[in-house]
């Protein structure tokens, strides 16, 4: 007899960044608003690596336990944590004690295409 379950799938908190890239038209004030939230968590250098180390984890996502050492408090880690979820830029799991984090793939996709555009010649 087996234990094993299946879990449901949870929806993900993430925001999908929305704008297109800036060289196609002018922001709105909302696009713009929310576009800025995103630079603005990611203007904090230990925010930044935070992001990076979860972004290059194997398999896509990162245990708090593997990316804390980022020459600051566990309690400010888990600050700098918490801004980036809520800028969207992050979604996040609990298993048992342990959260993992994941930057989803539209995020990420969505970032790129803001910063794209057509070439000058």
């Amino acid at each position: 007899m087996s234990n094993s379950r299946t879990l449901p799938v949870l929806e993900s908190e993430a925001v999908v960044p929305c704008c297109p890239p800036l060289t196609e038209r002018t922001l709105t004030a909302a696009e713009a608003e929310r576009t800025a939230a995103m630079f603005k968590a990611l203007s904090d250098p230990v925010r930044l690596r935070l992001f990076s180390a979860v972004a290059s984890a194997p398999g896509g996502e990162a245990c708090v336990c593997d990316i804390s050492d980022v020459g600051v408090s566990q309690p400010t880690v888990s600050h700098h944590l918490k801004k980036l979820k809520e800028a969207g830029l992050l979604a996040s799991e609990r298993r048992g004690t342990w959260v993992y984090y994941r930057v989803e793939p539209s995020v990420l996709a969505g970032m790129g295409r803001l910063l794209t555009g057509p070439v000058p010649a």
